[in-house]
């Protein structure tokens, strides 16, 4: 009996000690951040214009669900974990992020988002707007009204975490914004699809994900990961060469090196440079 408490004490100190390694610290405290009750409007009483359209939109999402592939993206984006979110970026991204493929890409995403997760927390208690399932008493889409019952739907956390994943990866990779932020609006209008939320909670949303996103960009921490995972970005898709190729001396300074403006690059040309057709960063 006491070898198995024994082995008891240590799973439970193991479990603790993964806990501990796997904790996020994130680039700024709530109180750090933007206050969203400050920065956003009111959501539209149920008797003004606006709730009218959110009507509309509430009708439009239960219309979706008729189509089969769209209600089972809509399902999948329902799953609250980043390991789903960011598996549903994996095409329009160009590359699967995971904390064994893109280590740097991961720790960006997970930091990044577990800052501005926390400022949906206070406008949800002070608003506590009823969700849309509620008031109809409805039947969701993913079955979530137990865990949804009684939590504010205003602003919709699933919203604000996927389209802060949109700017972000836009950030890396550029050149496929338009893909990104299209699965990111997706992930937004899938909400109301399923019933979690109406159509003006995902618009603030995406204003609020904006305004935690410009927040990090205040963190030298997050700048200098976000450099990172752009950097492991061009290697993963082998848009870039070494570094260090770049410190020769002049008189090895390859010949087929230009900015991007089409001038030849000399050794102290900093910034991203094409060399022999490749995108090569300079620091």
């Amino acid at each position: 009996m006491k070898k198995n408490l024994l082995i008891a004490m240590a799973a439970i100190v193991a479990a603790l000690t993964l806990n501990a390694q796997e904790e996020v610290q994130p680039y700024f405290t709530v109180d750090q951040l933007p206050d969203l009750i400050k920065c956003l409007p009111a959501p539209p009483a149920f008797d003004s214009p606006e709730f009218a359209n959110d009507m509309m939109r509430f009708s439009w999402g239960k219309q979706q669900r008729l189509n089969p592939e769209r209600a089972e993206i809509a399902k999948r984006d329902a799953v609250w974990s980043y390991e789903a979110l960011l598996a549903e970026f994996d095409v329009p991204f160009g590359l699967h992020i995971s904390p064994e493929n893109t280590p740097e890409i991961w720790k960006l995403m997970v930091t990044s988002m577990t800052t501005t997760d926390a400022m949906r927390v206070a406008p949800k208690a002070f608003y506590h707007r009823q969700r849309p399932f509620e008031r109809f008493q409805d039947k969701m889409l993913t079955d979530e009204e137990a865990e949804l019952t009684g939590e504010g739907s205003y602003p919709s956390g699933h919203t604000m975490r996927g389209w802060t994943a949109a700017l972000l990866l836009a950030e890396i990779n550029p050149a496929a914004a338009d893909t990104i932020f299209a699965r990111g609006w997706m992930y937004g209008e899938s909400r109301v699809i399923v019933g979690a939320h109406w159509q003006s909670d995902v618009d603030a949303s995406r204003v609020a994900a904006s305004i935690g996103y410009c927040a990090l960009h205040n963190s030298p921490e997050f700048r200098e990961q976000m450099a990172k995972a752009q950097n492991e970005y061009l290697e993963k898709t082998g848009q870039t060469s070494s570094i260090g190729e770049m410190t020769a001396p002049e008189s090895n300074y390859p010949s087929q090196a230009y900015c991007l403006d089409g001038v030849k690059a000399t050794p102290d040309t900093r910034g991203i440079i094409i060399q022999n057709g490749q995108k090569v960063i300079k620091h």
